[in-house]
């Protein structure tokens, strides 16, 4: 009997599986086009605020909860609570400014003193500058601080010829919605799967720049220390690096007050190699991890420490 109500049980969630993924998709793709016919600050504000009081009722409050108490043991109970919120603020925010995506980048290269969103530094635009005009390939990495869906509008914006790996939703429709978004202004975007390695490999070749995010946990990756434990990363930027050596840096947009962003470049980070020369993956990995995390020390409250990133 207990057998027959468990695959009952089994039968019906597979039955709801896909209705319930189509109530999903249909209420993103209809929260995306109602959130573009309203002022993107207002929103973003209002967003922030709803996800402060949702998140706390979920799961993933207490997974960001546990990590951010692993990863600042000296932190108190009042601030870990502190920089949960700001992570949901900044989630809610990040969704918000999504649906507005098309015109969030507004920097003027021809009128830098012109009030803008986006500020960056004379570094950084050094940096970008070069890699731009340069006519060589390069890896840009970057992870879920801050708004990281904006780095690939500057780029496009700003003559950076890139292309960009990116995971798609699980629910088709969904993704639909939001790959139309972001192929407005995001350059040639990459799905993950088989293929990827393959089409960012042949990216680099071209000399454009292959852009990616570096930061979340992948069971069959290499292992690396991220605040001290031991975790798994993605080495497919370091394998790349294998087939075609190229300068590697890292991307950031910083939130700041009155719906502003900072963004800002690294200095090229450079790969470890193994005694025989050859990039070795398992260093490189941590040494972009290692950059990865004085951000997210800088910005707690600006990463998304709602995933398992240890496991």
């Amino acid at each position: 009997m207990n057998r027959l109500l468990l695959r009952t049980k089994a039968r019906l969630r597979d039955a709801a599986k896909p209705v319930a993924e189509a109530a999903v998709g249909a209420l993103t793709v209809a929260l995306l086009r109602t959130t573009r016919y309203f002022d993107p600050d207002k929103t973003a504000n209002f967003f922030g605020r709803c996800t402060r009081f949702i998140g706390q009722r979920l799961r993933e409050d207490r997974i960001g909860r546990e990590n951010l108490k692993a990863a600042f043991p000296e932190k108190s109970p009042e601030e870990i609570e502190t920089i949960l919120a700001g992570v949901w603020d900044n989630l809610g925010r990040i969704g918000a400014e999504f649906a507005h995506l098309d015109h969030i980048w507004d920097y003027d290269l021809a009128q830098p003193d012109k009030p803008s969103r986006i500020e960056f530094t004379p570094r950084t635009k050094q940096i970008f500058d070069a890699l731009r005009d340069d006519g060589k390939p390069a890896i840009i990495f970057a992870s879920h601080l801050g708004n990281w869906e904006i780095p690939a509008l500057g780029a496009v914006a700003h003559g950076l010829d890139c292309a960009i790996l990116f995971r798609r939703p699980n629910i088709e429709s969904a993704d639909r919605a939001i790959e139309r978004i972001r192929a407005v202004k995001m350059g040639t975007l990459v799905p993950a799967g088989r293929e990827a390695p393959l089409k960012l490999a042949e990216a680099l070749q071209r000399g454009q720049h292959v852009a990616m995010l570096v930061d979340q946990y992948m069971g069959n990756g290499v292992e690396v220390t991220f605040f001290g434990r031991k975790t798994k990363a993605n080495p497919t930027l370091a394998r790349l690096l294998r087939q075609v050596e190229c300068p590697v840096h890292g991307v950031r947009i910083i939130r700041l007050p009155n719906h502003r962003f900072r963004a800002e470049l690294s200095e090229e980070v450079k790969p470890a190699r193994d005694a025989s020369g050859q990039i070795d993956i398992q260093g490189t990995m941590q040494a972009v991890t290692s950059v990865i995390e004085g951000w997210v020390r800088e910005y707690p409250d600006q990463w998304l420490w709602l995933h398992r990133r240890w496991r």
